[in-house]
């Protein structure tokens, strides 16, 4: 028997329009739109009416870049994929990409299983994944082929984390040059790990210890130099280029300078980049720890300079990097070494309701919201038309939002599997009502009524922003 669903009496704001609509969903799917008190909306019939009368109806969030249960200096993400995307869809986030992780020494295909298999049966929402490449190899590199037919399009590769993640430039250009080829988006983490671990290692020896020195090591300037490099590898390779978690206004001008040079060249930032910074790293009692993540939280003045750039677009995406880490047993292993902080901020459950602030705020406009929350990240990695938007034959990812709902940001509240917040106390004017995955209703009036299993694993088609 088929299932319909119709939300009635909300405005319909999309990356690309604003208008009251009545929505009708059937089987998962959005079968059409038309005029609030239309003759042809009020023809319509449906087992489940939603009133949307004064709220947004907005598509389901599409966060491109999240960690469940990431492994990361002895230690595990505290969100499992169950815990994380329930948490994900309280936000209004309704389609995750993660990231699976190849080990050095082991085949792009064992990492991925292992990564289907952590997710499998376990989501409350859509998922896909994008594959980390820690050893680029003629074998990887052969892997990336096939993982590209399988709808594994995009690969992230480290200039940070010598002995961890990182690649050399040579590994780089070899793979970007593979992306050339089969379509995949490079994805890099920009920062110069060799300059940094010579200046974390000076640190330590001079007795600077405290979670502080987390940001002061990681300095601007090698987050640009990496970008750059990045950049110019890319043009040597003929390769798109994505920079994740971009977080310094000279990072954002080197991309900014490649673009209008008109080459295939993306930028994501996060909230915390928005929202937070270095005086959250210098608070005391070890409380700094929250806040370590890379790349890092940097001075206050670099905020004006992301805002800037996602209005701009010379940053596309507003993706979370939600790799959460408890403070007590996790985040403590770090006391007296703050190399030894695990990296990683929970984040998944508050970038919808963070950017509407922003709205709020005059620093986006409403359908700059949607198109960086929803349908650029949806585009960015081979999702869109069937995620991040309201149209005939999309998904019914659907968010109902009460734009006029105030909230504040606490771990009491929040739904994620970790023991603080990072925007503790915080007010936000703005907050989801009712979320629906696939037509299906996971958050019904602030009440929880997803399951695990019911995300389903979605494969990708390339990044839709290249000719």
């Amino acid at each position: 028997m088929s299932k319909r669903t119709l939300v009635r009496g909300g405005l319909v704001i999309t990356a690309a329009d604003e208008v009251h609509a009545d929505v009708l969903t059937e089987d998962g799917r959005i079968v059409a739109l038309a005029a609030g008190g239309s003759d042809v909306a009020a023809s319509w019939t449906a087992d489940r009416v939603i009133d949307a009368t004064n709220k947004y109806v907005i598509p389901g969030g599409v966060d491109g870049h999240t960690h469940m249960e990431m492994p990361f200096g002895g230690t595990f993400a505290a969100d499992t994929f169950e815990t994380g995307t329930r948490a994900a869809a309280w936000g209004g986030t309704t389609t995750i990409v993660d990231f699976a992780i190849q080990s050095p020494g082991q085949a792009l295909r064992e990492g991925l299983d292992a990564w289907y298999a952590k997710a499998d049966g376990n989501c409350a929402i859509d998922y896909g994944f994008h594959m980390i490449l820690a050893d680029v190899n003629e074998h990887s590199l052969n892997e990336m082929d096939l993982l590209v037919q399988e709808g594994i399009t995009s690969f992230k590769l480290f200039m940070a984390y010598p002995g961890v993640f990182y690649s050399d430039d040579g590994k780089i250009l070899r793979a970007m040059q593979r992306a050339s080829h089969n379509g995949g988006l490079i994805m890099m983490h920009a920062e110069n790990g060799i300059a940094i671990d010579v200046l974390v290692e000076q640190a330590l020896a001079a007795g600077r210890t405290d979670p502080r020195y987390h940001g002061e090591v990681r300095k601007v300037l090698l987050e640009a130099e990496a970008t750059h490099r990045a950049i110019q590898l890319a043009r040597v390779a003929d390769a798109p280029l994505y920079v994740v978690h971009v977080s310094a206004e000279e990072a954002v001008a080197e991309l900014a300078a490649a673009r209008d040079k008109g080459l295939p060249v993306f930028g994501e930032t996060c909230p915390q980049y928005l929202f937070l910074s270095t005086d959250n790293l210098a608070e005391p009692d070890f409380e700094g720890a929250k806040y370590v993540c890379s790349t890092p939280l940097r001075p206050r003045e670099h905020q004006a300079a992301l805002w800037r750039g996602l209005r701009t677009n010379d940053l596309q995406v507003v993706s979370t990097d939600h790799c959460p880490f408890c403070f007590t047993g996790q985040k403590e292993m770090g006391r007296g070494d703050f190399s030894k902080i695990p990296n990683g901020l929970p984040g998944v459950e508050h970038r919808m309701d963070l950017l509407h602030q922003a709205v709020v705020e005059g620093h986006i406009s409403r359908r700059r919201w949607i198109e960086i929350a929803c349908a650029t990240p949806a585009r960015m990695f081979g999702l869109y038309p069937k995620k991040g938007t309201i149209a005939p034959g999309a998904d019914a990812d659907i968010v109902i939002y009460d734009p006029h709902a105030e909230q504040t940001l606490s771990v009491e509240t929040h739904h994620m599997d970790v023991d603080y917040s990072v925007y503790e106390g915080k007010r936000v004017t703005g907050q989801v009502e009712t979320v629906l995955s696939r037509g299906e209703l996971v958050i019904d009036g602030r009440k929880y009524t997803g399951r695990p299993g019911h995300g389903s694993y979605t494969p990708r088609a390339t990044c839709q922003y290249l000719t």
